[in-house]
């Protein structure tokens, strides 16, 4: 799927809500077709925007705590996380501009 590092309900805690910069996690699963349309899209803002903020990836059929945690329930989720709360949500898929102007306020 993504090239995006895989965060797991195990690991969520220590990689997201400790993070020092803003952390935006991709809830998708393999079987999702629009996750697969946001994929390369993530792929590229993480290339470009990663010293700013962190890009991760949760499988939810592999980890189903976090994403029942957080009330996703319908993927692609994308939620920026700050200071261990959730600051933004973006359910969907769109296309990078449409993202991009989304996360203009965590990438300067």
């Amino acid at each position: 799927m993504s090239n995006l590092p895989a965060v797991t309900d195990a690991s969520f805690e220590a990689d997201v809500l400790k993070s020092d910069k803003p952390v935006l996690v991709d809830f998708w699963a393999e079987w999702c077709g629009p996750c697969r349309q946001v994929s390369p899209i993530l792929d590229e803002l993480a290339k470009d925007h990663g010293e700013k903020m962190g890009f991760v990836a949760m499988n939810v059929d592999e980890n189903p705590v976090v994403p029942s945690t957080y009330r996703v329930t319908g993927i692609p989720t994308l939620n920026v996380y700050q200071g261990g709360e959730v600051v933004k949500t973006i359910v969907g898929a769109r296309p990078k501009a449409a993202i991009l102007k989304e996360l203009e306020g965590f990438l300067g």
